[in-house]
């Protein structure tokens, strides 16, 4: 094996002292001094949310004030940490409006701190039950308050316009007597 040397060229009297370094730090400094201000005064103000961010997972209901989600716990099996836990329960009888759904979720939690921000949940859900929101802080002081159960879910995530009123068109066809 063959030991390779390398010289170096000597220091000069500027470079032995540090002066260029130095002047070259204040310079930053001095730029720094004039240049106008970037902190924004959170959480009064916050930066702008780019397009297509990936924010805290949230249920939605439809314009109705229904409950979307029907418990089929897709979301829960695609979860990569494991964040999602639903407990399903069965429909009152006294809601006639929700007649041909066979479940809703009696308990839906959502671990924040074992959430990844993925997004899965919102793809595989086939009802568009569940949304991320653009809300990027969430803190607690116990791991219990970073915990959303469905009433926070619910409240976090409010009401979205229903692209297709699934519910609304069955509900019509069964009046109708059509069973497509």
């Amino acid at each position: 094996m063959a030991v390779i040397t390398v010289e170096r060229k000597p220091l000069t009297l500027a470079e032995r002292t540090y002066l260029p370094q130095i002047l070259g730090g204040l310079r930053t400094t001095f730029r720094h001094l004039v240049a106008p201000k970037k902190t924004l005064e959170y959480p009064e103000e916050r930066p702008a949310i780019p397009p297509g961010y990936r924010g805290v997972p949230t249920l939605v209901r439809d314009p109705n004030g229904r409950e979307k989600c029907v418990s089929c716990q897709l979301c829960e099996f695609v979860c990569p940490p494991k964040a999602i836990r639903i407990t399903p329960g069965e429909i009152p009888a006294d809601q006639a409006d929700r007649a041909h759904v066979e479940k809703g979720p009696q308990a839906f939690d959502i671990d924040m701190l074992r959430c990844i921000y993925c997004g899965l949940c919102q793809e595989v859900c086939p009802e568009e039950a569940i949304f991320l929101q653009n809300q990027f802080s969430m803190s607690g002081y116990t791991r219990a308050e970073m915990v959303n159960h469905k009433d926070k879910l619910y409240e976090l995530g409010g009401t979205l316009p229903d692209q297709h009123y699934k519910w609304d068109k069955k509900k019509a066809a069964e009046e109708h007597g059509n069973t497509h």
